[in-house]
């Protein structure tokens, strides 16, 4: 019997426990390891700051889902993952043993990197669920006395997608309260052009993304650099091409969401041969980790060179289906190594989002998600917003009951056919 320990249980974490189980059969264990015993919808977290979703809604209790498929949960912070013992050891003394690892932890947010940066700073956050309820209980005392918001990304961010998303539900939000006249709004990114998403570009995002801005009367920063955050300001550097300083701004904010750059989680940091410098964990195009081969990395966590050199840094996006293959090749491949074969499966890094701006929103599909692609695909339209919420529905339905082994590409791709017909028609 093999024992695959899966460390995180997000969204390629849980999905990886359900697949390998689903792959490897009963005569095999796998077990999970998460510092919650709670699963988190992460992408309805920009509803949760305008008080269209609440922490209930998006959340899942995962003992009893998981129990039900015989997968085994572990809650606690992972102190170290220990590769030459093949263990995973514990805060409390205690150690995990592995014959394969996955890791799934996602990132560690580094708002310490800029001054007055994060929640517990003058910013607010949607990568979790306790940022983003704090972001709504102040969401609703500023609208009490409105001003200046600022929303975006800081420089090395790699995930633009629910930047956007807030500054256009927060837009929308600020019509339905009828206040939207009393706050100007600025978006702020490290992107060379707006609808760059870390991915230069899908389809027409540069030119949808900036209709949408100028539509919604937001104005932009582009190549820019946050240098430090103040309770009332945030303080920006937009940068030239070269590199150099084109001019440096002072811009009055009572509200801001920024997301942060990300790094490897402390369990992982620091081991040679399994991370680079930043953390991330190195793969191969099996998601395997050549150093430590029974070590495999999927979604966040693992290490993405960028794009290509942009003025301010910018990041790769892991995006759900991207994900979701990577859990998909991992599973098959271990399957593989248990029956003594050689890893053939790889990971086909497509992408699919749907970016919801609270009244429509902006999808896109781009397949491999890395140019040149096969296809290379924007739209914009009502139907988005539909799609999202209904996509959230359908997948913590999934979750709850147990049955969320990888569907996830074909049910978006389902979604996205059912609502764009319905708009055209």
């Amino acid at each position: 019997m093999a024992h695959v320990v899966i460390l995180g249980a997000g969204l390629g974490g849980l999905v990886a426990a359900y697949e390998i189980n689903k792959t490897l059969g009963r005569q095999h264990k796998v077990s999970i390891i998460n510092e919650t015993d709670y699963y988190q919808f992460v992408p309805s977290n920009p509803w949760v700051l305008v008080g269209w979703r609440d922490r209930q809604e998006i959340t899942i209790d995962l003992a009893k889902p998981l129990k039900k498929r015989g997968i085994e949960l572990i809650v606690g912070t992972a102190e170290k993952v220990d590769p030459a013992a093949k263990c995973v050891r514990m805060p409390d003394g205690t150690q995990v043993d592995y014959d394969y690892l996955v890791i799934a932890t996602g990132p560690e947010l580094a708002f310490d990197e800029i001054e007055g940066f994060g929640p517990d700073g003058h910013t607010h956050s949607v990568c979790h669920i306790d940022h983003a309820t704090k972001g709504a209980a102040a969401f609703e005392a500023f609208c009490l006395d409105p001003g200046p918001i600022v929303v975006g990304a800081v420089q090395g961010a790699s995930c633009f997608g629910p930047a956007y998303e807030t500054a256009m539900i927060l837009e929308t939000e600020l019509r339905k309260r009828k206040i939207r006249d009393r706050v100007p709004i600025t978006f702020v990114t490290p992107e060379p052009y707006i609808g760059h998403l870390g991915l230069d570009g899908v389809g027409d995002t540069k030119g949808l993304l900036e209709s949408e801005m100028r539509n919604r009367h937001i104005k932009w920063i582009t190549n820019a650099r946050v240098t430090r955050i103040e309770a009332d300001k945030v303080h920006v550097e937009e940068v030239n091409d070269d590199g150099t300083v084109k001019q440096s701004v002072e811009l009055p904010s009572k509200y801001s969401m920024f997301l942060p750059p990300f790094r490897g989680v402390k369990a992982v940091r620091d081991i040679e041969g399994l991370v680079n410098p930043k953390g991330f964990i190195l793969t191969n195009e099996f998601q395997r980790n050549t150093a430590w081969p029974d070590i495999f990395g999927i979604g966040v966590c693992i290490a993405i060179p960028p794009m290509g050199k942009t003025p301010v840094p910018v990041g790769v996006p892991k995006t759900g289906f991207m994900i979701e293959s990577m859990v998909e090749a991992t599973a098959r491949n271990i399957a593989q190594l248990i029956k003594g074969e050689t890893p053939t499966h790889k990971a086909s890094w497509n992408a699919i989002c749907l970016a919801d701006f609270g009244d429509g929103g902006v999808a896109f599909v781009a397949q491999p998600q890395i140019p040149p692609r096969n296809v290379n695909w924007s739209a914009s339209g009502g139907w988005v917003h539909m799609a999202k919420a209904g996509f959230e529905k359908y997948f913590l339905h999934k979750l709850r009951t147990g049955r969320a082994e990888t569907f996830y590409e074909n049910a978006a791709l389902s979604l996205l056919k059912t609502h764009k017909l319905k708009a055209e028609s």
